[in-house]
């Protein structure tokens, strides 16, 4: 069985780029705290999820390429070939799937940033309900975890196109201080990594209320 390929670190640099021009164009994104993202290193992504554009948003403000997660029902078409070629990360949701828990964890030996949307699909974007893949991720890797807040995507009036937010809307996207998820005993058992998941919801939803006091959102 032929282990999994590494995603191309310059495909996620296209995908950045190509998410730069998108974003800009189409919106009015306010990037705050950039620069908070560790310029080097394996970095974890926790990004809020309440709308279809979150991902793409990340990805062409974040500071450095970004892999995500991103859930099968997504590569269809044209699509499959694109998402892949740009690094991002198919998984399916159903079960474990191992191919994307060791593609992620490449990511993260290679020293890369690695995207995740903890509530696991979207929903109310508020971090209330956590799966323990994050907690996993972090902790097996020791890689730092930066929330992010994606705060405007899923207002409604005065849409043009139905399930994108108005064009040229404001979209604020605020990214918090690093934290390391783990308690430092190194620990990977399940009750370390429900510990662990505990720590990172309290610290996710600070930021998130933060955020929405930094920018009346």
């Amino acid at each position: 069985m032929t282990s999994p390929s590494v995603p191309s670190e310059r495909g996620a640099e296209v995908g950045r780029r190509i998410g730069v021009g998108l974003m800009y164009g189409l919106w009015r994104p306010r990037v705050l705290g950039a620069w908070r993202v560790p310029a080097a290193g394996p970095v974890i992504l926790a990004v809020n999820h309440s709308h279809n554009i979150d991902g793409p948003m990340v990805m062409g403000v974040a500071p450095r390429p970004t892999h995500f997660l991103i859930k099968k029902e997504a590569f269809v078409g044209p699509l499959d070939p694109f998402l892949t070629g740009i690094g991002q990360l198919k998984v399916d949701r159903e079960t474990t799937d191992r191919t994307a828990i060791t593609q992620a964890l490449d990511v993260l030996t290679a020293g890369g940033v690695l995207g995740i949307f903890p509530e696991g699909t979207r929903g109310e974007g508020d971090f209330a309900s956590l799966r323990a893949g994050l907690a996993y991720f972090a902790v097996r890797s020791g890689a730092p975890i930066v929330p992010v807040a994606v705060l405007g995507s899923s207002e409604r009036p005065g849409r043009l196109i139905r399930g994108l937010p108005p064009l040229r809307h404001r979209i604020d996207v605020v990214f918090g201080d690093p934290f390391d998820a783990g308690d430092g005993s190194g620990r990977r058992t399940r009750r370390a990594l429900d510990e662990a998941t505990e720590r990172i919801q309290k610290q996710l939803t600070a930021h998130l209320e933060n955020a929405r006091r930094l920018t009346g959102r």
